[in-house]
């Protein structure tokens, strides 16, 4: 079984649901939720549901909210090691979705994952978890100068390296790492940031990105086409239409977990593209950012539905 550390976001995820067509500047009709989430979190729930054996290290406040995110962990079976602040918050999320789960606005209150430095990767526990996994996963919730530590100490220890944008403000920490990353999961407008580029076929994105030094990522644009590449090979895949979409959160990590979890598991770019949207399509048809139902047999159930993906 495949160890996977991820080193990265654990916070509290809030959404409200807007149940009407959103009126601007204006009182909105709608339903607030609560979880567990963050990039690194969701993709750690994931792939320990996926079948690995996941740890995580993220920093966390000593309140309530911290407790909520320890018990979400230990009910997907992440082994869970926070920096713990007893006299800090821990880091949340608050977004404001339209009825059709798309995102309107949100504010990400992060600051406590400034604390995550350099250093802390010098700590025995962090070092003695890093030598013991076989991939490191990790997102731009993390330092810009700890994203690049992050990617020295997977290249010195022979670590496979994979990393989420988390967004388009945020991806731009990853840039100095980008030669050590060996996948990175992305959207188009996370694509842009890192790149400067306009592209208008996302068959493009990827000499873009290994201009740049990348190895080998996948990036989203919504319900449309999703191209993964490595350093060889590039490949295209349009997602399968889902009818019943619950919420959108999530969807991304969903992704970049079932790709993972298939490239872990020595599949091909193609395929490994398939099982990312195939967890993708099983996650957005759930109203959590992550899944309870997803296991390796509901994947492989859902994959049925998912179209060939082409080589280009």
């Amino acid at each position: 079984m495949k160890k996977i550390l991820v080193l990265g976001g654990a916070h509290i995820d809030r959404r409200g649901m807007i149940e009407t067509d959103t009126v601007a500047g204006a009182s909105n009709p709608g339903a607030w939720m609560e979880e567990a989430g963050g990039g690194g979190f969701n993709a750690a729930r994931n792939l320990s549901r996926l079948g690995f054996k996941v740890r995580i290290i993220a920093p966390r406040g000593g309140d309530s909210n911290g407790e909520t995110v320890a018990a979400a962990a230990r009910e997907a079976g992440v082994e869970d090691t926070p920096f713990t602040f007893l006299d800090r918050s821990t880091p949340s999320y608050t977004a404001i979705l339209e009825r059709d789960g798309n995102l309107v606005i949100a504010i990400a209150d992060m600051d406590l994952y400034k604390l995550f430095s350099p250093r802390r990767l010098r700590v025995r526990a962090v070092r003695e978890a890093i030598m013991a996994c076989d991939i490191i996963v990790c997102d731009a919730n993390l330092p810009e100068e700890t994203l690049s530590a992050i990617g020295i100490v997977a290249r010195i220890c022979e670590k496979t390296l994979a990393a989420i944008a988390i967004s388009p403000a945020k991806a731009i920490r990853l840039k100095a790492a980008l030669p050590e990353i060996h996948m990175l999961f992305m959207n188009e407008a996370e694509a842009r940031a890192l790149t400067g580029a306009e592209v208008e076929d996302v068959r493009d994105w990827p000499d873009h990105l290994r201009a740049l030094g990348l190895r080998g990522g996948v990036i989203t644009s919504g319900a449309r086409r999703v191209v993964a590449f490595s350093e060889r090979e590039t490949a295209i895949l349009h997602p399968p239409l889902i009818e019943d979409v619950r919420d959108v959160t999530g969807a991304g990590d969903a992704m970049a977990s079932g790709y993972l979890a298939a490239i872990a598991d020595g599949q091909s770019v193609c395929e490994s593209l398939r099982r990312g949207a195939a967890v993708a399509a099983l996650t957005v048809q759930s109203p959590y950012a992550t899944s309870p139902e997803l296991t390796a047999q509901t994947m492989e159930t859902m994959l049925a539905l998912v179209p060939a993906a082409e080589m280009l």
